[in-house]
């Protein structure tokens, strides 16, 4: 929204009122993601312009990446050694899994059923389509599959070396760390809290380095939406459309009915929530990363009354193993291929596909373009070629922002509902922050 700021100036012995108009961050961010719009329709196929877009979008989000880890470990770190209770920190670990689990399988029924029900597959020729390359993801698939499993997944959780797995940016092995990390900092006493009073000024550091990037994030998002339309153009959408389409009103369903009504369930005002974190909304949707959200959204559920201790480990996990958006896009995205190629499924092979998508997508947590490999790993059981995906690749970008933008939304809350759940919700400080917007 248009804001201005009140200043007063002296003239001819008179004080007049002045008021200075500004936009705030959303609407810069807006503003970015329309010009990108009209820039990559413009300089479509332009390998000069897609260069220079290609390097400014890739500058933002590698200045995002590079704040993520040191927020995590230093307010996880902070947020456990204050919770100093490992009985607490099971039991909030258990139960944010399983609302996780539960929520990811009913974001893939949902998208199973508006698959069922609209039939986005049929009305199309698969073999007139436009077919992408996919190797990258086909070798990230192979690698993938081969450390698959619920073993693998949990021994992949432990690091053997901290510092290689921050310095691949590997979340799940940080906050394990971090974690361990914190609790050993309160087991030690007085000794600790040296750490933790400099790991508490890291934090506030970084919050004020992440607000000093988000400066340029309009900039960064109109780089990164253009450089995808100008290498795919608006045409590509067209034979497409229908699965886009399809696949959008099941995320908005699954955010505005599912996540709306649990959200009542834990009376929490949902269309609060979301003007709380609009910004982190657009921001996340036009860049397609949860990673350029995650600081923001750490700092915002803070804010917004939830201990530091729950915000840390709940919302850096679900990037992990709550990722909704992406869920309805796998489901989707198989039933739509099976469909297009003539497959008829039953009842069966669909329960099926349910049991095996949510197994892969958590084996696959933290891969890169995890959901497109998840469909990789998953449309050869209901007898898809795999050749069948270079058909969606290319509007894979397009339907990655909404499903980044629904993972924005279930992560914050998540954070919400188990802090109400715990006892770690300060209504006092939710009410003067709600007050200030």
């Amino acid at each position: 929204m248009l804001i201005y700021v009140d200043s007063k100036e002296f003239r001819g012995g008179s004080m007049k009122k002045v008021r200075n108009w500004r936009l705030t961050l959303g609407w810069q961010i807006l503003i970015g993601l329309i010009l990108g719009v009209v820039l990559g329709a413009s300089f479509y196929h332009n390998q000069v312009a897609i260069t220079v877009m290609q390097n400014l979008g890739t500058m933002f989000i590698h200045m995002i990446q590079m704040i993520v880890l040191p927020i995590v470990v230093s307010c996880l770190t902070v947020g456990i050694a204050g919770m100093g209770d490992v009985s607490e920190l099971g039991r909030v670990g258990l139960k944010t899994l399983i609302y996780f689990e539960v929520l990811t399988t009913i974001a893939l029924i949902v998208g199973m059923i508006f698959a069922n029900v609209f039939h986005p597959g049929t009305y199309i020729d698969i073999h007139s389509l436009q077919s992408t390359d996919i190797s990258s993801y086909v070798e990230t698939a192979k690698a993938a599959k081969s450390n698959s499993g619920i073993w693998a997944t949990l021994m992949n959780i432990i690091p053997t070396n901290i510092f290689s797995s921050l310095a691949e940016g590997n979340m799940m092995p940080v906050i394990f760390f971090s974690v361990l990390f914190g609790l050993g900092l309160t087991a030690i006493g007085k000794q600790g809290q040296i750490l933790i009073d400099a790991l508490t000024a890291v934090q506030e550091v970084m919050f004020k380095v992440t607000n000093w990037i988000m400066h340029f994030s309009p900039i960064g998002v109109c780089a990164l939406i253009g450089v995808t339309i100008a290498q795919m153009g608006i045409d590509a959408l067209k034979p497409l459309g229908l699965f886009v389409l399809i696949t959008y009103v099941a995320m908005l369903f699954f955010v505005l009915v599912v996540l709306g009504l649990v959200a009542k369930f834990h009376n929490i005002n949902f269309f609060e929530l979301l003007k709380v974190i609009k910004n982190e909304l657009i921001l996340a949707f036009s860049t397609a990363s949860s990673e350029a959200a995650l600081p923001k959204m750490i700092d915002k559920m803070q804010k917004y009354g939830v201990s530091q201790g729950i915000v840390s480990f709940v919302i850096p996990t679900g990037y992990t193993f709550n990722l909704d958006g992406s869920a309805i896009y796998q489901a989707v995205g198989a039933l739509f291929l099976a469909q297009a190629y003539g497959i008829h499924l039953t009842l069966g092979h669909q329960i099926t596909l349910l049991v095996v998508l949510m197994i892969t997508s958590k084996g696959m947590a933290g891969v890169p373009g995890a959901s497109f490999v998840v469909l990789l790993a998953t449309v050869a059981t209901i007898g898809v070629p795999m050749s069948g995906l270079t058909f969606i690749a290319g509007v894979d970008r397009i339907i990655d922002m909404g499903r980044t933008a629904v993972n924005v939304v279930g992560n914050s809350l998540a954070a919400i509902i188990m802090g109400k759940s715990e006892g770690e919700f300060d209504e006092e400080k939710h009410r003067k922050y709600v007050g200030n917007l």
